[in-house]
């Protein structure tokens, strides 16, 4: 539990600084902390992310500015289409294979690093950009794959929404900030979905409602509540490059430790 409490300080801090709201680190911990659930242990990793990522996004979202929230005004279809999306994406897990799941979030991060390494716009900002003053970098039309493609894994969202605000223009404090009201807008509705109902492995296991290990979701939030309310108000002032590759060297980790877990 103390392990589980020092990882949430760090769930915390990419919260803050990436926008992730918990989901690349606490899905390959829990897989890690309940392997003697064996194969529904990704089920459960996924399900416990997203109570993590709801508490996490929620705190991080009512300690942002205004200022920076009113980019989400012309956002409303945006956000209720990751809302389905998250319930979609929630209710395919229950039901997929969990080496499905494994394998995916590890694919998913591999095709999302070298997007942002091979492609231009992420990196350094772009000069001119595609989307105009009023319009907001991430069309509605892609809330539904957003949503149910993150929920799926467990990952929030903010891999794919972080990259396309930073491409529409925005710089990476401005990115992240926006990319938690987004994933809560995704991890609300999948909680709903996997707090209903698990597989018979976890069935009367203590701690567990649906398929969420709630004892290591209340550790995990024991270290990253405090974290990301004092960061939240206390920003650190990162160069705008710096924080884009250490954006990318965290997905390198979150790769590496879901393959090792996954290999368990």
């Amino acid at each position: 539990m103390l392990v589980l409490v020092l990882i949430g300080i760090l769930t915390g801090l990419t919260t803050v600084l990436f926008g992730f709201g918990g989901g690349f680190v606490t899905v390959p911990v829990i897989v890690w902390v309940d392997g003697a659930l064996g194969a529904a242990a990704a089920e459960v990793a996924v399900a416990t992310s997203a109570v993590v990522m709801v508490v996490s996004a929620a705190t991080a979202t009512a300690a942002t500015s205004r200022a920076i929230l009113a980019h989400l005004r012309s956002s409303a279809l945006l956000v209720v289409l990751l809302g389905c999306g998250g319930a979609l994406g929630a209710g395919l897990a229950r039901l997929a294979s969990p080496r499905l799941t494994t394998w995916g979030f590890v694919i998913y991060l591999v095709i999302t690093i070298a997007d942002v390494l091979l492609r231009p716009g992420f990196l350094r900002r772009p000069s001119t950009t595609d989307v105009s003053p009023r319009e907001f970098a991430i069309p509605a039309g892609l809330g539904l794959p957003i949503g149910a493609t993150a929920s799926f894994l467990g990952v929030g969202g903010s891999v794919m929404t972080v990259p396309l605000l930073r491409r529409g223009g925005q710089p990476m404090s401005v990115a992240t900030a926006l990319a938690n009201p987004l994933t809560l807008a995704i991890s609300a509705p999948a909680l709903a979905v996997f707090l209903t109902g698990t597989s018979a492995v976890v069935a009367g296991q203590p701690y567990f409602v649906g398929a969420v290990d709630f004892r290591s979701a209340a550790a995990l939030l024991a270290g990253a509540l405090p974290l990301v309310m004092w960061l939240r108000r206390r920003p650190p002032r990162l160069p705008d490059s710096v924080h884009a590759w250490a954006y990318v060297g965290l997905l390198v980790v979150s790769a590496l430790a879901m393959l090792t877990a996954g290999a368990r």
